[in-house]
C-alpha cells in the first residue's frame, strides 16, 4: 500500500502487512514465556526446541520475536535456515555461510569438524550456545535433521553445542515420530504450541494492529466483531480479509471500513432466484 493511502487512512503502516515492525506484533503470554525459556535455559544447555500449529496460527511471528529477542543478548549467535527442503549438501553450504566456516559436501567429515570446532570454541568463549531457526521445518529431509543432530552434541553425546528451534505445522510432529528421527523427537527441551485463538484474543489482536498502526477508529465495531466471527480463530485469516478490506476501502474512496463494506467485498454470493416456468 503506497505512502498516499496510508496518509488516507492516517495509518503508519499496513496493519495486515505480514512484515509489520516487530514493536507492533502483539506477544501473547504463551509466546513471552515460550522465548524467555529459550533465552534463559536453551542456549545454555543446548538442544532442540518446538514450536507447532495449524497453519495461520502465529509460528512465524512466534519465530521472528524469538530472533529478535535472541539478537539482542550479548555472547548469542543466531542465524536461520532458509531453505528447509534443501539436500544435504545445500544445507551444508548454508550453515557453512552462516557461521563463516567454508564447507564442502564432498569433505564431509573435514566440514562437519570445522563446523564443531567452531561452535565449540564459540561455547568456551561465551558459555552459550549458538542457535539455529528453522521454519516450516516439516520441509527438512530425514538426512539433514540427522546431520543436525550429529553436528549438535559431542563428548558421547553427553554435551551439546548448538540450540535449534524447529517450527512447523503439524506435519512436523507426524514426521518426528518416525522411527528413524525419533532421537530428535527425544532431545526437545521446550515446546510451544500454537492454538487457534479464542474470539476474545482476536479481538485483542486486531485493536492492538490497528491501534499500533496510528487509527483505533480505522474499522467500525460491528465491522470488527464480523471479522472476528469470520476469522474462526484463525490470526491469519484475520490479516487477510483486514487487507482485502482495506485495499477495497481505498480503491473505493471509503472513508470507513464497515460491515456494508465487508458484504460487497467477502460477503456471500447472492443465490439466482428461480424463474417460473
Amino acid at each position: 500500500m503506497n505512502r498516499e493511502l496510508l496518509t488516507l487512512y492516517g495509518l503508519k503502516w499496513n496493519p495486515f502487512a505480514t512484515e509489520l515492525p516487530l514493536d507492533s506484533l502483539m506477544v501473547s503470554p504463551a509466546v513471552d514465556s515460550f522465548c524467555l525459556r529459550i533465552e534463559h535455559h536453551l542456549v545454555r544447555q543446548g538442544g532442540f526446541a518446538l514450536i507447532t500449529g495449524e497453519p495461520g496460527t502465529g509460528k512465524s511471528v512466534a519465530l521472528r520475536l524469538l530472533a529478535e529477542r535472541l539478537g539482542r543478548c550479548d555472547g548469542v549467535t543466531v542465524c536461520a535456515i532458509t531453505h528447509p527442503s534443501s539436500r544435504l549438501s545445500d544445507f551444508y553450504r548454508e550453515i557453512g555461510e552462516m557461521f563463516g566456516v567454508d564447507l564442502m559436501y564432498n569433505n564431509r567429515w573435514a566440514s562437519f569438524k570445522s563446523l564443531r570446532e567452531r561452535w565449540l570454541a564459540h561455547v568456551d568463549e561465551t558459555r552459550l550456545r549458538p542457535v539455529v531457526l528453522i521454519d516450516e521445518a516439516q520441509e527438512l529431509l530425514p538426512s539433514v535433521f540427522t546431520e543436525i543432530r550429529l553436528l549438535a552434541s559431542t563428548d558421547f553425546d553427553s554435551r551439546a553445542i548448538l540450540s535449534v528451534v524447529l517450527a512447523g505445522d503439524n506435519r512436523l510432529l507426524e514426521k518426528l515420530r518416525q522411527p528413524d528421527l525419533r532421537p530428535i523427537a527425544s532431545r526437545i527441551r521446550q515446546r510451544l504450541v500454537m492454538t487457534q485463538a479464542e474470539a476474545g484474543d482476536l479481538a485483542a489482536l486486531l485493536d492492538h494492529l490497528v491501534e499500533r498502526a496510528g487509527n483505533a477508529a480505522l474499522m467500525t465495531a460491528g465491522l470488527k466483531d464480523t471479522i472476528v466471527a469470520h476469522a474462526a480463530g484463525n490470526p491469519r485469516a484475520l490479516a487477510v480479509m483486514g487487507d482485502m478490506l482495506l485495499a477495497a476501502a481505498a480503491e473505493n474512496d471509503r472513508e470507513v471500513l464497515d460491515e456494508k463494506l465487508f458484504m460487497e467485498v467477502l460477503g456471500e454470493p447472492a443465490k439466482p432466484r428461480r424463474t417460473r416456468r
